[in-house]
């Protein structure tokens, strides 16, 4: 297991192994993700979109890109609604 400690800055140095596993090469980003049971899991932006399958577990059903525009257009139209009272 490596194990790594956070600085007064909150920084931390990526043990070396895990660097070699996950093919770290300064400069590189790292992706923090928070899955359903509330913890974190990191992901190198030098990865693959394919190593993400499965990241959320299983869905229930399949969504339809109209549904996502339908839900997108709604939440908007809320957040437009929200700001106007606002302004009032």
């Amino acid at each position: 297991m490596a194990i790594a400690t956070v600085t007064s800055k909150g920084q931390i140095t990526i043990p070396i192994e895990v660097r070699a596993d996950l093919n770290l090469e300064p400069g590189d980003q790292i992706y923090f993700f928070k899955n359903e049971d509330g913890r974190y899991v990191l992901f190198p932006k030098n990865g693959s979109v394919q190593q993400l399958k499965g990241f959320l577990g299983k869905f229930d059903r399949i969504v339809l890109i109209e549904e996502m525009k339908e839900a997108v257009a709604r939440g908007l139209a809320v957040k437009i609604a929200q700001e106007e009272v606002e302004t009032v």
